[in-house]
């Protein structure tokens, strides 16, 4: 998911800086340094200059990126990363450098059905010690169809519903709702005491396919498939919403009450002005979002209690999960002058004890590697117990291309404007997903 925390265009170059990543699947790990960049001392030539150019779509994570950029350069000092960031834009740029042929040493794309997407234009990670380094989910988002690793996550993720434990409490509401029946008994109750019970951030293209991966993980349930064949079945036209009552009804059953139920004007709120309304105890839920949002909730409201559920999205109590995995993913370009330099870096930030708590400490993020904290926050805290106990739910955006999923944000935001019927819609986002949804 391109995470979109402004409306404006955010562009800026940072000499000192980095972060972004690069495409698909190459074969230098056979050239690539092997080791810790820490201790592996001459893997490279310390003393020739080295500039590793990164062009990211991550402005949220521009401090972060700074402090460890900083950080390599007390370990390899002849090492110069620049970083640049472009927001808005972004993908349009990245694919016309690419054409140009001038790829970034590093530069970001979206996991999953990317992977493949970029595969030409990525160094294989696969026998690197970051590869070894990675979750094993997150390792499979980073993985090519033929099992090459060709990605770096830029982090852990975290999809869920998000509530105000405050406002459920003083609406009486004992436990987090489940069953699409239990949702409908806690509106009438957020109600009673006028709370309004969601806050949405519909006029972002992304937030819907956060919402719509969990009916599709519940689909995919009812029909005993896995996530991935289902949506395979959906790109192939083997299959259509009204084989997936939990698609054809429950799914825009979910929207119709969420806009009802909901802020006003659902397609004027962005993601900040979502944050907001929560934050400011507008609402009791916040839909479309995720881990990454806790901190900007909490500059808002720093006393807020928040809680993570996964959606109602049945009348099967155990179909409410969240949903863990990567879904963002920085590339090395296989044929970067600096492409040793640069995996180098990697191996370093992603095996090294600075590393591990850079992700927990600095960025503040769920650690997309083994053995590393997590971030002192609520929601990832949260995720670890439920985990204890719960099997979280499978990535399913990852297995679409973001050209699908934006055009099925632009299709649910006709229907719930009132240009497109219900039928209308879905006719429509099938015809899209076997148009754009895989990279084949």
């Amino acid at each position: 998911m391109f995470k979109r925390l402004t409306a404006v265009t955010a562009s800026l170059v940072l000499m000192t800086g980095l972060l972004a990543a690069c495409g698909g699947g190459s074969n230098n790990a056979n050239t690539s340094s092997s080791g810790n960049a820490s201790n592996s001392g001459g893997s490279t030539d310390s003393s020739k200059p080295v500039t590793i150019n990164m062009f990211t779509a991550s402005p949220e994570y521009t401090d972060a990126f700074n402090a460890y950029i900083e950080e390599y350069k007390k370990v390899k000092p002849n090492v110069t990363i620049n970083l640049e960031i472009m927001q808005s834009d972004y993908n349009t740029v990245l694919k016309s450098r690419i054409a140009a042929g001038s790829t970034p040493d590093v530069f970001q794309t979206t996991a999953g059905g990317d992977i493949d997407t970029y595969a030409d234009y990525s160094a294989d990670l696969t026998n690197e010690p970051l590869a070894q380094a990675m979750t094993d989910a997150v390792r499979s988002n980073m993985s090519s169809s033929d099992g090459k690793v060709l990605g770096l996550p830029v982090k852990g993720n975290l999809f869920a519903l998000i509530y105000n434990k405050q406002l459920l409490e003083e609406a009486g509401i004992t436990s987090v709702p489940k069953t699409t029946a239990e949702l409908d008994d806690a509106i009438t109750k957020l109600e009673a005491k006028g709370i309004t019970p969601f806050a949405n951030a519909y006029k972002e293209w992304w937030v819907w396919k956060h919402i719509f991966q969990h009916f599709v993980d519940a689909a995919a349930q009812d029909a005993g498939i896995s996530a991935k064949d289902l949506v395979q079945n959906f790109i192939d036209g083997k299959t259509t919403f009204k084989d997936h009552s939990v698609l054809y009804n429950n799914f825009f059953n979910f929207i119709d009450t969420t806009v009802k139920h909901g802020t006003d004007k659902p397609l004027e709120r962005d993601s900040n002005a979502e944050i907001s309304d929560f934050a400011s105890g507008k609402a009791a839920f916040m839909t479309g979002k995720g881990a990454w949002d806790e901190e900007a909730i909490k500059k808002i409201n720093p006393d807020i209690q928040i809680g993570i559920a996964g959606y109602p999205v049945s009348d099967k109590a155990e179909q409410s999960v969240i949903i863990t995995g990567a879904d963002q993913a920085l590339r090395i370009n296989k044929d970067s002058k600096v492409v040793k330099e640069t995996i180098e870096f990697f191996n370093w930030l992603y095996t090294s004890d600075y590393g591990k708590n850079w992700f927990s400490q600095v960025a503040k993020v769920i650690p997309p590697i083994k053995d590393a904290p997590l971030p002192d926050l609520d929601m990832p805290k949260q995720m670890d117990e439920i985990l204890k106990t719960e099997q979280s739910g499978d990535l399913s955006v990852n297995y679409s291309l973001d050209t699908f999923h934006q055009k099925f944000g632009e299709i649910m935001q006709a229907y719930i404007g009132g240009s497109k019927t219900k039928d209308q819609a879905i006719d429509e986002i099938q015809k899209a997903w076997q148009q754009f949804g895989s990279a084949q």
